[in-house]
């Protein structure tokens, strides 16, 4: 191998995103650890543990779609979700801290509407509680807008946001 060859193929390496693909049965204990890890930041924000950590992946597997990103063996990123009506529900999107800002989360965003387009489906939705302004504010930058505030009680109030796809 050249120079040149190595040096691009060192840059090629330096630049690999994980391998987006569909979830599998075996992946349910790695989804479950990925969670609690992603989630783990806002309990101490929020009133109660997000529902994500507590879901119960083996029944929501069989329930919903699950793509995840994989990196060298490791899960680094997920998304949850299940079409509802004329909508793809994005159930649970999450990343490996040690991950987050390098864009996986947006990816994993545009993965959702484009399973959305693919389905026929007018639009994405989701839910987030409404002390995780950071959530809030990137979903916002990603074109969803607030339809509704419901209060489930105790300080927990979930913001619906959807976002509209043009075909």
């Amino acid at each position: 191998m050249s120079g040149c060859e190595a040096a691009r193929a060192a840059l090629a390496d330096a630049v690999r995103e994980p391998t987006l693909r569909r979830a599998i049965k075996e992946d349910v204990p790695d989804i479950r650890a990925l969670v609690r890890r992603a989630y783990a930041r806002w309990i101490t924000v929020t009133p109660r543990p997000p529902k994500p950590i507590n879901a119960d992946y083996d029944r929501a597997f069989a329930a919903h779609r699950f793509d995840v990103l994989v990196d060298e063996g490791q899960l680094v990123g997920l998304i949850e979700t299940v079409a509802e009506g004329r909508e793809l529900l994005i159930v649970n999107v999450a990343i490996d801290p040690e991950r987050q800002r390098e864009g996986l989360g947006r990816r994993l965003m545009r993965h959702a509407e484009d399973l959305a387009r693919a389905g026929g489906l007018s639009g994405t939705r989701l839910y987030t509680n409404a002390l995780m302004t950071a959530n809030i504010a990137l979903y916002e930058r990603l074109g969803y807008v607030r339809e509704r505030e419901v209060d489930h009680g105790g300080g927990m109030i979930a913001v619906h946001m959807v976002c509209a796809l043009t075909p």
